[in-house]
């Protein structure tokens, strides 16, 4: 059954490379670190829900809203294939009712703080901001792209960032929850200019405070499509006892 429909458009990725020993802790049991060209990856991503329904219903004023989120990239192997998940650290949105949501059912890390965004089409660029106030201060990300839709090429980088199919959320140390996400191959617009200007210690916590004098590696501006969210399952880990002889 699922859980969400939507769509997510214009989502701007802005993409860290950090030592994955920092991921350690916010890992879920059964998955591991997905690693693309021998880097870990972290992604800071603003990007909006349009449409939204949950369990097929629309909740009034709450179709359309931002997001923006720091999320990282793990894998997980079942019957013979490797799933590749993302895990997030922390999802911004403007929606308390959301926030609860999704904390309750989904055990995620949401949190509710006020937003906006805003969307210029200019002859030849298209320019993307989304912003959160924390502490009366706007927190701000923005791209400038060209307006023609390219393809994002197989096994490129920006496909190893948008194409994961599942998220998974650390419980425990023994349990972990998997949804599926589905959604067609994504198209890109090419990034010409971009700025940010975050308090990432106050957004993210010290953990990742670091990022405040760190650049991103990539960025890219995918331009989304209707995704669908399924209802969650329960992942148990089973100790392994040892044999007694």
């Amino acid at each position: 059954m699922n859980f969400l429909k939507a769509e997510w458009k214009n989502l701007a990725l802005f993409n860290y490379e950090v030592d994955a020993a920092i991921l350690e802790k916010y890992l879920p049991a059964g998955t591991e670190i997905d690693i693309w060209n021998n880097k870990c990856y972290v992604s800071l991503v603003g990007f909006m829900f349009k449409n939204t329904k949950v369990l097929g219903l629309k909740v009034p004023f709450h179709v359309d809203f931002e997001e923006v989120n720091l999320r990282f990239y793990v894998k997980r192997f079942e019957n013979g294939e490797w799933k590749r998940g993302v895990v997030f650290i922390k999802e911004i949105v403007p929606k308390k009712s959301i926030t609860f949501i999704a904390n309750t059912l989904y055990q995620e890390h949401y949190e509710t703080q006020k937003m906006r965004h805003e969307i210029i089409e200019n002859e030849n660029t298209h320019t993307f901001i989304y912003q959160w106030k924390i502490d009366k201060k706007w927190n701000t990300i923005q791209l400038e792209t060209k307006n023609t839709l390219t393809e994002i090429k197989v096994d490129s980088e920006a496909e190893f960032i948008t194409e994961h199919y599942f998220g998974y959320t650390k419980i425990d140390d023994e349990m972990t929850f998997e949804y599926e996400v589905t959604h067609p191959r994504w198209e890109q617009l090419e990034v010409l200019n971009h700025n940010i200007e975050i308090d990432f210690e106050k957004t993210y916590g010290t953990d990742f405070g670091f990022l405040q004098d760190a650049k991103p590696i990539s960025v890219f501006l995918a331009k989304g499509s209707k995704i669908t969210v399924k209802n969650k399952r329960k992942l148990q880990s089973i100790p392994v006892l040892e044999e007694m002889y």
